[in-house]
């Protein structure tokens, strides 16, 4: 008999002594560039840290049904699916390119339950050699467009992310070995309807910056008054989906917030803590005390105007969507309070929360310390508020947003914009929106978000109120010396993010000046992060908004498939360029994975006509289909000549 729970190796878990298969009550593989970039990124920051590169990293578990096919365990897999499919499309990608390293694995060892599709396309994937996917004769009916796109991105993000640093085959060796999982077999005869009802309404658990909020509060357990301005600030500032304003009642409100609900109005703890000693008529006060047990922690009255907020916001309660969370967004605080010299650089990385917060505000038990932590949490979450974009999603649009919070002297609640409240769409206020989702969509994972980290600290370090064409400015000082200083810069150039956050603040270097020094860094293969494409868009709408709709309409999107226009593998041979050219920069363009795996292999004409109907999924091929003839070396030259000079002219000298 089987023990129920075995901790094993990735190579164990998929080695062929037992098979896996994903029923048909299972949703679709379903993950995208940010779940796959966070899981690589995880084992390769487990593989990196502090010579952790023998010791053993747990990626999660797998729960199980234990079947018996011919011999073979099979295994039905009941949760943990989607991390199996990415382990298994990434074990595929490794055998293509370490074939010896990766002699045990000869096929894949998932299967899915009554869908071809998704099983068809493992196989393809499989049995294709060197960069293929094996679909490319595949009709698009017959293939799993998740799976495809996730084999794609694995594919892209791998030598994105290990870059010049770290060996594919160190990579593989650490993955195989010492990312371990444990795989937990439910009881022989479990009623699977059953398990599903109860892990379905289990409990959560407590979340680390829940513990943190316990550990900060016990700092201050002298001070009863100090602990109840912490409780106060945290809930307010916890829901990242919510103005900070919201967090209060209308009397602290109004005391804390001025000039129509904008700019902050305290600057000292002491203050603050006795602006919210104010009693709100609106809600009960915490006169109880506060108790410092995690349990009792949890069961704390929430921010004083709970019963309130429905009443007052206009809003429906997920009217807005946070681009990061809030234990990364702690993480953001902590790094723009304690850095201000660049002498303090985190890692912005939610599993450091804890030990981060320990080595900087913590140790010693320090009330002052916490204090001034609280303070710059508040301040923070104000500025992030009103001056970084949110996801709005209102009157049945969904959209990017860059609004500030407004009430009357009536206490009707009202969203603005940040700057102008009536200015028009291509005015100074979309300018910023979109070079900020430019950034945003260039990486959307919630951790490493270093254009954040920037903006807040340009930010923080300004006395209101922020002045338009300043943040605009400081936010492509940022784009550009991030693009240029870091992305394109030659190896032995590279700057760290934060060395551009810190040290270079008023210009990008020039490095790159030469068109055939750009190209030669452009090239398909060779590009290690798509904010070149975003910035360049970004680039292109300002420069064209006001004189072509269409260009002003477009919307930034998670795109994150490098496209050849003109395709690599033409349906016929005899359509074929040559690699130089298919290859260049002036034949590339960034779409959606959905829309490059359907369409990867068709001619410009075709693509031209599909894409006519629809809004544009990129600027820079928006301006590529103009062209009748597109294919021409001439063409796709000139083409990569005007794009190159937008990015040299947008040099911050």
């Amino acid at each position: 008999m089987s023990e129920p729970i075995l901790q094993l190796s990735t190579r164990q878990l998929l080695d062929g002594s037992a098979h896996y298969l994903i029923p048909m009550y299972q949703r679709n593989y379903a993950w995208e560039e940010a779940e796959i970039s966070q899981l690589i990124q995880d084992v390769l920051d487990a593989m990196q840290d502090r010579g952790r590169s023998t010791k053993n990293y747990y990626l999660g578990s797998l729960v199980v049904d234990r079947r018996e096919r011919a011999g073979t365990a099979l295994f039905e897999t009941l949760d943990g699916q989607q991390r199996l499919t990415t382990l298994s499309l990434l074990m595929l990608y490794l055998k293509k390119r370490l074939p010896t390293a990766l002699d045990w694995l000869d096929a894949p060892r998932i299967e899915f339950e009554n869908r071809p599709r998704s099983t068809d396309t493992f196989a393809a994937i499989a049995a294709a050699q060197g960069d293929a996917d094996g679909t490319e004769g595949m009709p698009a009916e017959a293939i799993n467009s998740g799976i495809l796109a996730g084999y794609r991105l694995i594919r892209e993000l791998v030598p994105r992310l290990l870059g010049d640093a770290v060996e594919l085959s160190a990579f593989a060796d650490y993955l195989f070995t010492h990312v371990q999982i444990m795989r937990v077999e439910v009881p022989v005869g479990t009623d699977l309807n059953h398990y599903f009802e109860v892990m379905n309404n289990r409990g959560e658990q407590l979340e680390k910056h829940e513990v943190l909020k316990a550990r900060l509060l016990k700092v201050l357990e002298k001070e009863p008054a100090a602990q109840t301005c912490l409780h106060q600030v945290w809930e307010a500032c916890a829901n990242m989906e919510k103005y900070v304003q919201m967090g209060f009642g209308p009397v602290v409100r109004e005391r804390l917030f001025i000039n129509e609900g904008g700019l902050l109005n305290v600057e000292r703890f002491d203050d603050l803590s006795a602006l919210l000693a104010v009693a709100d008529t609106h809600s009960d006060t915490l006169d109880q005390g506060v108790r410092l047990t995690l349990t009792s922690i949890l069961e704390m009255p929430v921010s004083t105007s709970d019963k309130h907020k429905e009443e007052q916001d206009d809003g429906a309660p997920e009217r807005f969507s946070s681009v990061i969370n809030f234990p990364n967004f702690l993480l953001q605080v902590l790094q723009v309070w304690m850095g201000e010299s660049g002498s303090v650089r985190l890692t912005l990385d939610d599993k450091q929360l804890l030990p981060a917060f320990e080595a900087h505000v913590l140790e010693g038990s320090d009330p002052d310390r916490v204090k001034g932590f609280v303070l710059a949490l508040l301040r923070c979450k104000w500025l992030y508020d009103h001056y970084v974009i949110k996801r709005e999603f209102h009157n049945a649009t969904d959209g990017w947003s860059l609004k500030r919070f407004k009430y009357s002297d009536k206490r009707a609640i009202s969203y603005v914009n940040t700057f102008g409240e009536d200015e028009e769409d291509i005015g100074i206020n979309r300018s910023i929106l979109m070079l900020s989702s430019a950034l945003h969509v260039s990486a959307p994972s919630q951790v490493y978000k270093y254009w954040l980290t920037a903006a807040l600290r340009y930010l923080y370090r300004q006395r209101d109120p922020v002045e338009a064409g300043e943040y605009l400015a400081a936010l492509r000082m940022i784009a550009c010396s991030f693009v240029f200083d870091r992305v394109l810069a030659a190896p032995e150039d590279k700057a760290g993010y934060y060395a551009l956050i810190y040290a270079n603040e008023e210009t990008c270097r020039e490095g790159v000046e030469q068109n055939q020094v750009l190209a030669s860094r452009l090239t398909y293969g060779v590009i290690e992060n798509n904010l070149v494409f975003n910035y360049l868009d970004y680039l292109l709408w300002e420069q064209k908004k006001g004189s072509d709709q269409k260009i002003r309409d477009f919307v930034f999107t998670f795109r994150s498939s490098v496209e050849h226009y003109y395709p690599q593998n033409p349906l016929s041979e005899q359509l074929r360029l040559p690699k130089s050219r298919v290859n260049a920069f002036g034949n590339l363009c960034l779409i959606s994975h959905s829309k490059n795996s359907k369409l990867s292999n068709y001619m410009p004409k075709a693509k031209k006509d599909h894409y006519h109907q629809q809004g544009i999924d990129s600027i820079k091929q928006y301006l590529m289909m103009v062209s009748d003839n597109w294919g021409a070396k001439l063409t796709i030259e000139n083409h990569e000549d005007e794009m190159l000079a937008v990015l040299r002219n947008s040099l911050v000298r």
